[in-house]
């Protein structure tokens, strides 16, 4: 009984620490919802569905959909080319309110709803291949290597950072509200949301 007791803790281990490496790094729903967080709107029913999301997404992937798509060449072009269109396009909005001198007043920034939010966040999730790719073909590959009983566990642990990262972005975010009083702090964040999001855009497009 403890032999199994470690095996499913170390497991579940694996699954959190592997998240943490793929999560961590800024993409697009992590710009997006650090953004929201900054302005304090709708930024907790987004963090809400980006964990449903990730929780559907490795849950499929570690049960065997990261296979399916990783053999199939139709689908990674479609989510290659797909994405990358997203992306650019995602980025020079970003661009446009760096470079806008209507940057200078914050208040225009972010979404004006909930339904707006929620949209939005379904685009950035669904239509990024590399929300794909981190989570159904990555961690569904290695969680797929466990035996049955074990991949529960690995993907209870995947699960467990992600929730544990966007619910950080939430609350960390306010130690950044007094920086983020001055308009300069935006239009950076800005130029870097558009830097990353057309750097991951044209991975995918010369990969």
């Amino acid at each position: 009984m403890s032999a199994l007791l470690t095996l499913e803790w170390l497991a579940w281990g694996k699954g959190l620490a592997t998240s943490a490496g793929l999560i961590v790094a800024i993409g697009a729903q992590n710009a997006f919802l650090l953004t929201q967080s900054l302005k304090r709107q709708f930024h907790w029913p987004i963090a809400l569905l980006c964990i449903l999301f990730d929780a559907l997404m490795i849950s499929a992937g570690v049960a065997g959909l990261g296979v399916l798509i990783s053999q199939s060449p139709l689908l990674l072009e479609v989510a290659r080319w797909g994405g990358a269109l997203f992306l650019l396009w995602f980025g020079y909005g970003a661009a446009r309110r760096a470079l806008s001198r209507n940057s200078l007043s914050t208040g225009g920034r972010g979404v004006l709803n909930l339904r707006s939010a929620l949209i939005t966040t379904t685009a950035v999730t669904l239509l990024n291949p590399h929300a794909w790719i981190d989570t159904v073909v990555l961690l569904g590959s290695i969680g797929g290597q466990y035996q049955a009983d074990l991949r529960i566990w690995f993907a209870v642990g995947a699960i467990t950072f992600s929730a544990i990262w966007f619910l950080s972005l939430c609350i960390g975010a306010r130690w950044l509200e007094p920086l983020f009083r001055q308009p300069l702090a935006w239009r950076v964040l800005d130029g870097l949301i558009c830097l990353i999001m057309c750097t991951i855009a044209f991975s995918l497009i010369l990969s």
